[in-house]
């Protein structure tokens, strides 16, 4: 009879533990791309507070362990669904207030976690007080709309035109005339049904979805590792957490500074390599300069949330609609295997020696500020909403390097670059005042891309943001 060590035995559990988080996340996302947003955001808040409610009164500590892993999986997938549809509600105008918004409010979570944790020492009614407000949420029911995107991707045209409307009503805005060309008898094209493998099925889908994969693994071993490293030479739990919380911030203005003015890819690959780089700086710091090694901690700890934020928010720009949500996802998933593997990469490693963990975090960190570098760039960019847009942003960008493209102005995939001519417009518009590239070709495009390619128009003429 063979019998395993038990080391082998932990490390089988290990994989399938990943195996099946994959698995759940999948399903998540394939459930919000053909269900909607709104339907897979309320139940994944239902399950996440009930999981914790009975996690806080698990009478053995495997319910607990159980019951964690479940609000764990749909916390996560909460969060994520929740990004998706404020990103796909608002406009151009204000996608980076909003997502830098969303990203700030976690951090204030993290400072209210610590004050929260210091006043209930017990663990209980610690998970009492952080879960039973989530059952609040469920007022969204009442108060937040489907998101029309998603409806214009499963041609349900009736049911958008009402919710830009109510969009339009709220923000005081007149209903745009060029809704009147989404007719509601004109739910007839096929609907788009998401695939695992529209994310590698095309060159450009492919390298983006690799990349962003590759730069959520990063963030999450960096962000979690930095943490977990300053522990090991704190003495104060609660203050070090705060400490390490409040550096978010700084980062968050940083970005709000930089991301319109000199865009998406530039900043964020800067601050993958500032965080590899004051890592790899802490190495040889000596022990007896303590304030010059918490400087540069922090510093790195900006950096990497700088990472962490840039990620959330052009992960989302790089996919259209009908795969988004899965796009998301999929790649964010490797946050979670990260988060897994960096509590055995920094406590194993710090056994062989104290500063290796540093080392291969500024390695993953400045590898990641590389990639960056080849994922287009998406500042003026509306949201795309077919793949041939998605193949087509690194195309343009190289062949018009200062021209910015609306979504309604993109030719098909394979279109002659012969046939394309700058056209300089004069009059102000709502979101970029750049340059536009139209196509000569008349072309009659099908009525059903016609629609969706227009829809970006009709959010911003309805005020952007409900």
């Amino acid at each position: 009879m063979l019998v395993l060590p038990l080391h082998w035995i932990f490390f089988s559990f290990f994989l399938n533990c990943l195996k099946f988080c994959w698995l759940c996340l999948f399903f998540c996302s394939i459930c919000v791309c053909r269900f909607g947003r709104k339907l897979c955001l309320l139940l994944t808040i239902l399950i996440n507070a009930t999981s914790g409610v009975l996690m806080a009164v698990a009478p053995t500590y495997p319910w607990v362990l159980l019951f964690r892993l479940v609000q764990g999986l749909v916390s996560k997938a909460g969060w994520v669904i929740g990004y998706i549809l404020m990103t796909e509600f608002v406009g151009l105008s204000y996608r980076r207030t909003v997502g830098i918004a969303y990203q700030v409010a976690f951090t204030v979570g993290l400072l209210v976690l610590a004050g929260a944790a210091y006043v209930l020492p017990h663990w209980r009614w610690l998970q009492f007080a952080v879960t039973l407000p989530n059952f609040c949420f469920l007022l969204y029911y009442w108060c937040v709309p489907e998101s029309p995107r998603w409806l214009l991707s499963q041609n349900r045209h009736a049911e958008a035109m009402q919710v830009m409307r109510h969009i339009s009503r709220k923000n005081g805005k007149a209903t745009p005339a060029a809704l009147q060309c989404l007719r509601p008898d004109e739910e007839v094209g096929e609907k788009l049904n998401p695939s695992f493998l529209d994310l590698v099925r095309t060159p450009q889908i492919r390298k983006h979805t690799l990349i962003l994969m590759y730069n959520w693994f990063t963030g999450s071993v960096l962000y979690q590792g930095l943490i977990m490293h300053m522990g090991l030479a704190g003495s104060n739990v609660y203050l070090d957490f705060f400490y390490s919380a409040l550096v978010e911030f700084p980062a968050a203005l940083l970005i709000v500074i930089t991301i319109d003015r000199i865009g998406r890819r530039y900043p964020w690959a800067g601050s993958n390599m500032v965080a590899g780089a004051a890592c790899l700086a802490s190495v040889f710091i000596p022990e007896d300069l303590q304030w010059l090694r918490v400087t540069v901690a922090c510093l790195g700890r900006m950096g990497i949330t700088m990472a962490y934020e840039m990620v959330c928010l052009v992960n989302a720009e790089l996919y259209p609609t009908f795969i988004r949500n899965l796009g998301v996802l999929v790649c964010s998933s490797m946050c979670d295997i990260g988060g897994i593997l960096t509590p055995f990469l920094v406590y194993r490693l710090t056994g062989i020696w104290q500063e290796l963990p540093l080392v291969i975090f500024a390695a993953v960190g400045l590898v990641a500020g590389g990639l960056v570098l080849l994922l287009p760039e998406t500042r003026g960019q509306t949201l795309p909403e077919t793949i041939e847009e998605v193949e087509n942003l690194r195309r343009y960008e190289l062949t018009f390097p200062h021209v910015l493209l609306p979504t309604g102005s993109r030719p098909a995939l394979g279109q002659e670059e012969g046939k394309m001519r700058e056209d300089v417009d004069l009059t102000p518009h709502r979101e970029s005042h750049s340059h536009r590239v139209r196509p000569e070709s008349t072309e009659k495009e099908p009525e059903s891309k016609k629609d969706i390619a227009g829809e970006h128009l009709l959010l911003s003429q309805c005020g952007g943001a409900l």
